[in-house]
């Protein structure tokens, strides 16, 4: 299972750096970074990860849309 994110940073260098400082955290949530992507005209940032525990990638993820600010997710299966 995978999971899509996607979100629009006020300040991409600011944000890349927290990003980076919680890979730990992530990790712990059952995520793995699997691509990380920048809209090529705009601010937008967008992850793909495979999802090891979804419940603790799901508790991630609301966590981080209510202190991150506007995060979208979406979990995935290969079709």
């Amino acid at each position: 299972m995978n999971l899509l994110t996607h979100q629009t940073p006020d300040d991409y260098d600011a944000w890349k750096a927290e990003f980076d400082a919680d890979a730990e955290t992530r990790m712990t949530a059952g995520l793995t970074l699997l691509q990380l992507w920048r809209d090529a005209d705009g601010p937008g940032v967008t992850a793909l990860y495979e999802v090891n525990d979804r419940a603790k990638a799901q508790r991630w993820l609301d966590a981080e849309a209510q202190t991150g600010g506007p995060l979208d997710g979406r979990f995935m299966r290969t079709a």
